[in-house]
């Protein structure tokens, strides 16, 4: 039984029935004479909100980053990568505000391919803010990925050099190739046959985001050196031995690890930019899942890997919590670029040989000699160029369709599985691999050479070895003057040897009281 307005409204005549059927009888002149406008503004109202929370919890990111870098560093170097990170997230709005948001998406109107951008600077007739401020996260998320990696020897001037260059300009034209709608290998590209008929699939910026991030933060790490007595003694020989710079926090890492995780809701689902249509519902949906199975294979894969190879080593196991950290970020950038076209089963793959990737980076780039004081190359360069890859291989031609891409050409694997495989799905992608490396190395390498010539890369050795807290930010991060002194603990250690023989001092009581001396 049907409630009948029409008539309730006929029949009552106390003050509130007149009040809601007046309200109702303005309501339907509206719907009336406004028809569809009406749901399309609603529609538009969803869309809106779905990018403004997505590009928040993205934005969050930063926090996770800056939490994840400061438990990895040394105690005397915290304040400097707080500050960092902190400068990137002002440093990059400013620069993509000013010119990089123009450089990526700029000059869509015009129907030929083009390799940069040429309007909407400082967002002059544009109006699309919700998009502008999605956008400007993600190339945040891009510049902070090199502060863990030149951590505890790195000036400040350079670091926002870098940050705004980054942001402004050489990250801009990457986004603009793959991204935008007039980009010459973007799989959305408008005015006529993408490249190679489908473009390049990398949906949420596993090349567009980390690898360009992680290039410039190997880039940076190899001309910069690494920290002093990492790889080297006092006179410059090598040592038999890496010496290992433990974090001062794992309390700080895992928690920036889960933030950095959470935040990937909304980087990759929020990458379907809109909601309120069943098939970017659908995709959005999707991406959920497909992320979750990256990030919990792409852990366990690195932690228990790392667990049978050090068994088999020493004959003990152990269960390394840096390596599951890790590999869960491994296996979330692994995944990104294809999250919307791969089956949650091809996701656990992707992410679980994330995991191994992550290993075999981190280890490589010790035995060259490339200090990462966060492993962020292995991470984010390493992995952002496989989840680029792997999309040649698990891409479904299904869920491309659904996506928004063309599903003629899929991965390779479904490709050889059926009557027809060009690869052209491949070649995009290899294609978007070599211009981004391209693109970073020439430019970069230049940028940070000039900035050592300067004088304005690297700090002194001696504010290095004291550390940058005390040398560039006016003290320690932490207030350690009510810790034990030297002679407290030596006079504790006397009276308990009094009584009970020889007693050593634990090393990390010294350890406190040395630095509380300091």
């Amino acid at each position: 039984m049907s409630f009948n307005t029409t008539k309730f409204c006929e029949e009552e005549t106390y003050d509130d029935a007149l009040a809601i059927c007046s309200v109702y009888g303005m309501l339907q002149s509206e719907i009336a004479e406004k028809g569809d406008y009406t749901v399309k503004g609603i529609g538009v109202g969803v869309d809106t909100f779905f990018l403004i929370f997505s590009g928040t919890m993205v934005f969050m990111m930063q926090a996770g980053f800056a939490m994840l870098c400061a438990g990895s560093v040394r105690q005397k170097n915290v304040k400097n990568i707080m500050l960092k990170n902190l400068l990137d997230a002002c440093g990059g709005a400013l620069g993509f505000y000013a010119i990089g948001y123009g450089f990526a998406y700029g000059g869509d109107d015009l129907k030929e391919k083009t390799f940069i951008g040429n309007s909407y600077f400082g967002l002059r007739d544009f109006d699309a803010y919700a998009e502008f401020f999605f956008q400007f996260a993600f190339a945040a998320t891009a510049a902070t990925i090199v502060a863990g990696t030149v951590a505890e020897r790195c000036k400040m001037a350079a670091y926002l050099c870098y940050s705004i260059f980054l942001t402004g300009f050489v990250y801009p034209v990457v986004v603009h190739a793959i991204w935008s709608s007039n980009g010459f290998l973007s799989a959305f590209y408008a005015h006529g046959e993408p490249f190679r008929g489908v473009g390049t699939i990398d949906f949420a910026g596993s090349g567009v985001v980390h690898m360009t991030g992680g290039a410039t933060a190997l880039i940076a790490a190899i001309i910069l050196g690494p920290r002093k007595g990492r790889f080297y003694d006092e006179d410059g020989n090598p040592l038999e031995e890496p010496a290992h710079f433990p974090g001062h926090s794992t309390s700080l890492q895992i928690l920036g690890t889960f933030i950095l995780w959470v935040g990937w809701y909304g980087f990759n689902p929020g990458s379907a930019l809109k909601i309120a249509n069943e098939d970017s519902a659908q995709t959005a949906a999707l991406c959920l899942v497909t992320t979750t199975m990256g990030a919990a294979s792409g852990c366990v894969s690195a932690m228990f890997t790392d667990s049978i190879i050090d068994a088999m080593k020493t004959g003990e196991t152990s269960y390394d919590l840096t390596m599951a950290m890790n590999g869960a970020l491994a296996g979330l950038v692994a995944v990104t670029a294809g999250c919307s076209v791969i089956t949650p089963w091809a996701a656990i793959i992707i992410g679980t040989i994330g995991g191994w990737i992550y290993i075999g980076a981190s280890a490589l780039l010790v035995k060259l000699r490339i200090d990462d004081a966060v492993d962020a190359i292995p991470v984010h360069f390493a992995n952002g160029l496989w989840g680029v890859l792997a999309v040649g291989f698990f891409a479904n031609g299904g869920l491309m369709k659904i996506a928004g891409y063309n599903e003629e050409h899929e991965g390779l694997f479904y490709e050889w599985a059926g009557d027809d495989a060009d690869g052209d799905l491949m070649v995009a992608q290899l294609a978007s691999i070599g211009f981004i490396l391209g693109w970073v190395t020439v430019l970069m390498t230049p940028f940070f050479y000039m900035l050592l010539i300067a004088g304005m890369f690297r700090v002194d050795a001696l504010e290095e070895e004291v550390g940058l807290d005390i040398s560039h930010h006016r003290g320690g991060a932490y207030d350690i003057t009510g810790s034990a002194k030297q002679e407290d603990v030596e006079e504790l250690m006397e009276t308990r040897a009094s009584r009970h023989g020889k007693v050593e001092v634990p090393r990390e009581v010294a350890q406190a009281a040395d630095d509380a001396e300091a």
